[in-house]
């Protein structure tokens, strides 16, 4: 008999099973985002891999459960596989950053191409695609149970549905809002996993059975609990000063004796950096600072958009002292963290915004825009199209300059840095372009004549290291190439691009380590 269990004579249970199952599957699929993005950042590509992946799971589940359903209708085996995919999603926490190094170790000897693309695929394969076909399997099983005579059947199926439906809505907003940035991705996913153990576990209690079972798990469970809470993303690393989670990041603060560096993703990147002794940092930050030199040098409105912890902010406030600096930073826990580790000026205002949004309700107009926006290590779309930098320029003043920051060298025809330089290059008639290290800053303004005093502005610097800096810039400006790869609102694939630059640059780190011969490392 199907309902030879008391507790599946109340349908209220049964909902409730439906309901909690669909809001750990959406848990689930937040949490999988914030476990990869600290590795393979949280482009929409690798949103696309755990939606799509995910989505298999679901849909393979959905099939198998019926099928079991209807070969053995015995519950016992529905909350069996519930209690399995608690388990294994408690187990996340504790496990899942090793298995994806490991993966990721693996793709670095035996791919050449689209490396994080397949490893951020694999990882997601082999660590949520099980737990989830298993959540899969719950709606045709209960419709098995729930279903007592075809006159009421439509009707129960959908409340199983509206039930599951109500639990992922509430299991997308609850994670993103309340307890990823309460407590972190790890007890994210021990607390969902425990509402799933703890509905399994009410159905053998129940019937009695499976003692040994829920023994073993329930052990299990709280070994997950006591190892997977608060574990670092960077586990191999000793010098954190900081590590945590925000609703749009993953940051870490590291320090030694020259800097306080903050970092949005452990693999790649350098997001900001303090210099302890209040000199030029040797990065990107410094050769951004020809824009206030090339807009005048003195009584400057400047806008950072991407203020991150205030780099080239304090920069500025430092060579510029005459300035008045806005900043825009969407993460106000880095805004945070930049008063907390990085000395971050109060005289420095800083808004919580979407760089976009923010000029789009600014009515003010400013000599210098530096625009530096990034989610993990991707452009944000919406702050890459001939749309938004047609914003900027008419928010700068006459004569203003927009330096802009490419953080990645690409190779091919039309590879993102082509198509960002063709796109400022159709709103602004004079660009130029500075190799600055691994970067590369892209000066632009209305007027050629703004690059043509430059020279004689570096002979003004009363700062001897950054008039050398200057000078040096004024010897290596490029102008680019123009071409046809405009980027608009409507079609900005910003995510492939870079993907396909952060492919190249790995590629190329990780040439030499491929062509060691495997005995060297051994007697190394």
């Amino acid at each position: 008999m199907l309902m030879e269990s008391k507790i599946l004579k109340s349908r209220p249970y049964l909902y409730a099973t439906e309901f909690f199952a669909g809001m750990s599957v959406m848990a689930v699929e937040l949490g999988a985002s914030r476990l990869l993005a600290p590795y393979f950042s949280s482009s929409q590509i690798v949103w696309t891999i755990i939606i799509g992946t995910i989505m298999i799971a679901m849909a393979l589940g959905n099939i198998f459960g019926g099928r079991w359903a209807d070969s053995d209708a015995n519950p016992a085996r529905l909350y069996r596989r519930i209690i399995f995919a608690a388990i294994w999603i408690a187990l996340i926490p504790v496990l899942g950053k090793f298995v994806i190094v490991a993966i990721a170790g693996i793709l670095i000897v035996t791919v050449d191409v689209n490396l994080l693309i397949w490893a951020a695929f694999f990882s997601c394969m082999a660590i949520f695609v099980l737990p989830l076909f298993l959540l899969g399997t719950v709606t045709p099983s209960l419709v098995k149970y729930a279903t007592d005579s075809l006159e009421h059947n439509g009707r129960v199926v959908g409340n199983l549905n509206a039930f599951n439906t109500v639990g992922s809505i509430i299991g997308t907003f609850l994670p993103t809002f309340v307890t990823i940035p309460a407590v972190g991705t790890a007890i994210t996913f021990l607390i969902f996993s425990g509402i799933l153990f703890a509905i399994g576990l009410a159905y053998f209690v129940s019937t009695g059975g499976q003692k040994f079972l829920c023994s073993v798990a329930a052990g299990i469970f709280l070994l997950a609990c006591v190892l997977g809470n608060g574990n670092s993303f960077a586990f191999w690393r000793e010098d954190l000063k900081y590590e945590g989670e925000s609703i749009y990041n993953y940051l870490q603060v590291t320090e030694n004796a020259r800097a306080t560096v903050l970092s949005t993703n452990v693999l790649i990147g350098v997001q900001s950096i303090r210099v302890k002794s209040g000199e030029l940092t040797g990065m990107y930050y410094d050769y951004a600072l020809a824009a206030p030199v090339l807009a005048g040098g003195k009584n400057l409105d400047v806008l950072v958009l991407g203020m991150g912890t205030g780099t080239l902010a304090q920069a500025c406030q430092k060579y510029f002292p005459a300035s008045r600096i806005v900043g825009v930073e969407i993460d106000e826990k880095i805004t945070a963290l930049a008063h907390e580790y990085f000395e971050l000026s109060e005289a420095i205002p800083v808004a919580t915004y979407d760089g976009r949004a923010f000029l789009a309700a600014d009515e003010k107009i400013y000599d210098v825009i530096m625009v530096d926006a990034y989610q993990d290590i991707t452009i944000p779309f919406q702050m890459s199209s001939v749309e938004f930098f047609a914003l900027v320029r008419a928010h700068l003043k006459a004569g203003g300059v927009m330096v802009v920051n490419m953080n990645m060298r690409a190779s091919g025809a039309g590879n993102i840095n082509e198509c960002l330089l063709d796109t400022i290059g159709e709103i602004f008639p004079a660009v130029r372009m500075v190799d600055a290290g691994g970067n590369r800053e892209v000066f632009a303004a209305e007027d050629e004549a703004v690059f043509e005093k430059f020279s004689a502005a570096t002979e003004n610097l009363s700062d001897k290291n950054l008039s050398e800096l200057m000078k040096k810039i004024a010897r290596s400006w490029q102008v680019p190439a123009r071409g046809g790869n405009i980027l608009t609102d409507d079609k900005a694939p910003v995510e492939l691009l870079g993907m396909r630059a952060l492919d190249e640059i790995i590629q190329r780190e990780l040439k030499n380590y491929k062509q060691l011969d495997l005995r060297e490392l051994i007697t190394f």
